[in-house]
C-alpha cells in the first residue's frame, strides 16, 4: 500500500488502503466524491433542518470497478496531481485495461471516467473488461424522479426533502449520466478502444444539459480529458512550491496544495456561486460524517491564507460566501440577544447556526473575528475596495458592532471583558477572557476602524474604546499569556490556541513572551489533537530561529498523513474528519508563511526566511501582491525576488523591496530580479524616491 512513485507530484500504489475513508478524492469547486463511493455531492446542496442539515447524497454513477476475467492481473492505482486524474491499470500478458476518473477542472458540473483497452502487438482474441457498479438512482436526501433521456444520457431530478429553516428553499438537483454496461469488449483485430462515461450534475436542468452537451462535444473530439488537463496545467502555472528537501515532505506539500486547489473556484469565473469549503471538502459530509459538510473557521483561518497568497480571485469568492450569508449572521446575534453579526460556528446554506451541539454555536464566538481576519488579509494584499462596496463593509461594520455588544465593562479591572466563551481549545468551556478570542476581537475592531477611515466613514467611538480596553490576559510575573482568566500552567490543551496570538494574529509581544507561550503550551497540548496544531508551533519556532525545534514540530504532522494518497486524518489516531483540508492548510502555512517569514500587514508583505534542517532551499512562484505576481526564492544564503507579471486592469501597484536592518531599497520591475543576502525585510508600494 506504500506510495512507490519517486515523483513528488504522483502518488502510486499496487493496492488500495483497507479503510475506504482513505481512498483518494475527486473534486472541483462544484462536485466531489471519494473513489468507489456510492454518493457524490453538489456544493451548497444540503438536506435537513438546523443541526441535522448535511450534504445531500446524490447517487454516483462513477462508482464503477473494473476487472479482467481469467489470469490474475498486475494492478496499479495512481493519483496524478499534475492532471487531477486517478488511474487504475490492470495488466495481463496480452492486454492492458486503464480506467481514468476525474472531476473536470473547467466544466465544473461534470465528472467523468473512461475505460481504455489496449491489446499487445501479438494478441488477437476479443478482450472483455467486466464493470461492476452498485449504482441505483435513489437517494435518502432527494425525492428523485426520472425524466426523459437527453442526448444518450439518463436523467433524474429532484428536490431535497427538508429545508434548513422552516419555509426555506429546497434546492433541486438535476443529473445526467452515461449508462454503464456490465462489460466492454475490444473486438478481434482492433488494437485499442476508449469508452467515455460522463456525469453532469447541476441545480438546474439548463446547466446540467449545457455541461453535458459541452462534455459530449469534447469527448467526441477526443479532447474531454485534454481540456481537463489543460485547466490543471494553467492552475499549476500560477502556483508553484518547490523546495530542496526530503521526498516525503515534497509529496506532503504537493498533496495538500492539490487537494486545496481542487476545492476552489475555477480561474476566470467571477460571479461563480461558491458555497465555501468544509473541513473534509466536497468528498465528504453526509449525515454523521466529517462535520456534515459544514463550513467552520477552518476555511477562514487555516485554508484561506494559502489560497490568498496565490489566487486572490478565489479568496474573494470565499469572502463573498460570507457576505451572502450576512443575514444569517445578523439573525444569530439577535437570537443570542446581541447586536450586529455573529457568524455561525457551523455554516451551511443560510448562514444561521447549524452546529448539532448547542455549546459550540453559543460559545465559540471567535469565528466572527476569524472571518474578519480573512477580510483584512485580503484587503491588505489586494486593496480591492469594490468588495467592500458590494457588501463587505456592511459585514465588517456588523461584526464590529457585535464585538462591542458582546463586551462588558469591569469597573474593578478598568477594562472590557468577554465572558462565557469556549476558546479554540475546546477542552474548556464557559471561560472568561479567552486570550485568543479577545485578541481577535481587538483586531476586528481595529480593522473595521481602518476601513471606515479609508472610506471616509466616521468611526464610532466605541470601536476604538473597546479595541483599546478589551482585556487580553497576560501574566507579568511569568511573562506569558494565560489561555483565559484562571488558567493554571500545566492544564491540558486540545489544540493550538494561545500560540495563534503570534501567528496569524501578530498580537504585539516581545520575542521572550513569544518563546514563553510556545514553551508553556507545547508540552501540554494533546499529542493526538487536530492536525493543524503542530504547524503553528513550527511557525513560532521558525520565527524565533529555533530551527531544530521547528523541525520537530513539523515532523509531528506526518502522523496525520496517510498512505498512499496523502489523505490527512484530523487526529493522529485516525479519528475525526478525513481528507482534512484544515490540517493540510496549517501544514502549507508552515512552509508558505513559516519558512518565508511572510506576514501580511496593512502597509507591506514582510519576509524573514528561516528553514528547518530538512529544507535547504525554497522557491514560491505566483505570489500575488497588489496586482503583481512574484517569484520568491531563498537558497544558499541569498534571497531573490522577481516580478513575473503585472495586472493591467486595474493596473498593478509598482513595488519595492526594503531590508529591515539597512533600509536598502530595490525597485521590483516586471521581468527583472533583485537578489540580496537573506535577511528580514518587506515588499511595499514603491516610494517616489525609489530609483
Amino acid at each position: 500500500m506504500a506510495d512507490v512513485s519517486g515523483d513528488p507530484a504522483v502518488f502510486t500504489a499496487t493496492a488500495l488502503p483497507a479503510d475506504p475513508r482513505l481512498l483518494p478524492t475527486l473534486t472541483n469547486a462544484c462536485l466531489g466524491t471519494r473513489l468507489y463511493r456510492d454518493v457524490l455531492h453538489l456544493n451548497g446542496v444540503y438536506n435537513g433542518a438546523a443541526g441535522d442539515t448535511h450534504r445531500a447524497g446524490v447517487p454516483s454513477p462513477l462508482n464503477v470497478r473494473m476487472g479482467l476475467p481469467g489470469a490474475p492481473a498486475a494492478e496499479t492505482f495512481t493519483l496524478d496531481t499534475r492532471t487531477g486524474t486517478f488511474s487504475h491499470v490492470l495488466q495481463v500478458a496480452d492486454c492492458t485495461a486503464t480506467q481514468q476518473l476525474y472531476a473536470h477542472h473547467s466544466l465544473v458540473h461534470l465528472m467523468a471516467f473512461s475505460i481504455t483497452i489496449r491489446r499487445s502487438a501479438r494478441a488477437t482474441r476479443p478482450i472483455t473488461v467486466q464493470l461492476q457498479t452498485p449504482f441505483v438512482p435513489q437517494s435518502q436526501d432527494l425525492d428523485l424522479k426520472h425524466g426523459p433521456d437527453f442526448q444518450g444520457a439518463h436523467y433524474v431530478y429532484g428536490q431535497t426533502l427538508v429545508p434548513e429553516v422552516p419555509g426555506g428553499p429546497r434546492p433541486t438537483v438535476h443529473m445526467l449520466w452515461t449508462p454503464v454496461p456490465r462489460a466492454l469488449t475490444l473486438p478481434e483485430g482492433e488494437r485499442e478502444r476508449c469508452w467515455q462515461f460522463l456525469t453532469a450534475v447541476a441545480d438546474s436542468r439548463e446547466e446540467a444539459e449545457r455541461s453535458w452537451g459541452a462534455g459530449l462535444a469534447l469527448a467526441a473530439a477526443g479532447a474531454l480529458h485534454a481540456a481537463h488537463v489543460r485547466a490543471w496545467a494553467a492552475r499549476w502555472d500560477g502556483c508553484g512550491v518547490e523546495l530542496d528537501g526530503p521526498l516525503a515532505l515534497r509529496k506532503a506539500l504537493r498533496g495538500g496544495l492539490y487537494y486545496l486547489l481542487s476545492a476552489i473556484p475555477p480561474q476566470g469565473s467571477p460571479g461563480f456561486p461558491f458555497h465555501g469549503i468544509s473541513p473534509g471538502g466536497l468528498s465528504n459530509g453526509t449525515r454523521g460524517e466529517d462535520y456534515w459538510g459544514h463550513v467552520f473557521w477552518d476555511q477562514d483561518t487555516w485554508m484561506f491564507p494559502n489560497i490568498l497568497l496565490f489566487y486572490p480571485e478565489a479568496a474573494r469568492a470565499i469572502l463573498e460566501y460570507r457576505v451572502r450569508r450576512l443575514e444569517g449572521a445578523l439573525h444569530n446575534a439577535r437570537e443570542q440577544g446581541y447586536k450586529g453579526a455573529k457568524f455561525p460556528w457551523e455554516s451551511a446554506a443560510t448562514g444561521r447556526e447549524v452546529c448539532p451541539e448547542e455549546i459550540y454555536g453559543a460559545q465559540e464566538i471567535h469565528i466572527t473575528g476569524d472571518v474578519l481576519m480573512a477580510f483584512e488579509q485580503y484587503y491588505c494584499t489586494t486593496q480591492d475596495q469594490q468588495l467592500f462596496r458590494e457588501g463587505g463593509w456592511e459585514l465588517v461594520a456588523a461584526a464590529a458592532q457585535y464585538w462591542c455588544s458582546r463586551m462588558v465593562w469591569s469597573e474593578a479591572e478598568r477594562c472590557y471583558h468577554i465572558t462565557g466563551v469556549m476558546p479554540p481549545d475546546e477542552y474548556h468551556e464557559r471561560v472568561d477572557n479567552s486570550a485568543y478570542t479577545n485578541a481577535v476581537a481587538r483586531r476586528s475592531l481595529n480593522f473595521a476602524a481602518d476601513v471606515a477611515r479609508d472610506f471616509l466613514i466616521p468611526v464610532p467611538e466605541e470601536w476604538a474604546d473597546c479595541a483599546q480596553k478589551v482585556k487580553v490576559p497576560f501574566d507579568a510575573e511569568k511573562q506569558y499569556h494565560p489561555e483565559y482568566d484562571g488558567y493554571s500552567p500545566g492544564e491540558p490543551v486540545k489544540q493550538a490556541d494561545v500560540v495563534l496570538l503570534g501567528f496569524p494574529l501578530m498580537h504585539p509581544m516581545s520575542p521572550d513572551v513569544r518563546r514563553n507561550d510556545l514553551e508553556m503550551y507545547e508540552p501540554v497540548t494533546a499529542r493526538d489533537g487536530p492536525a493543524m496544531t503542530w504547524s503553528m508551533f513550527a511557525v513560532g519556532w521558525l520565527e524565533l530561529k529555533e530551527l531544530q525545534r521547528a523541525q520537530s514540530q513539523l515532523n509531528k504532522c506526518f502522523s496525520n498523513i496517510t498512505e498512499p494518497f496523502k489523505i490527512w486524518v484530523e487526529n493522529a489516531d485516525g479519528s475525526g474528519a478525513v481528507n482534512f483540508l484544515t490540517g493540510m492548510g496549517g501544514f502549507l502555512q508552515a512552509v508558505l508563511f513559516g519558512c518565508t517569514g511572510f506576514r501580511i500587514t496593512r502597509s507591506s508583505l514582510r519576509f524573514d526566511p528561516a528553514f528547518p534542517p530538512d529544507i535547504s532551499g525554497l522557491t514560491l512562484t505566483g505570489i500575488s501582491y497588489l496586482g503583481n505576481k512574484l517569484q520568491f526564492t531563498v537558497a544558499g544564503g541569498q534571497t531573490r525576488i522577481r516580478v513575473t507579471a503585472c495586472a493591467r486592469e486595474p493596473p498593478a501597484c509598482p513595488l519595492e523591496a526594503v531590508l529591515e536592518a539597512s533600509g536598502q531599497r530595490w525597485p521590483l520591475r516586471e521581468g527583472q530580479s533583485v537578489s540580496f543576502p537573506t535577511a528580514a525585510g518587506w515588499i511595499q508600494r514603491a516610494s517616489a524616491e525609489t530609483p
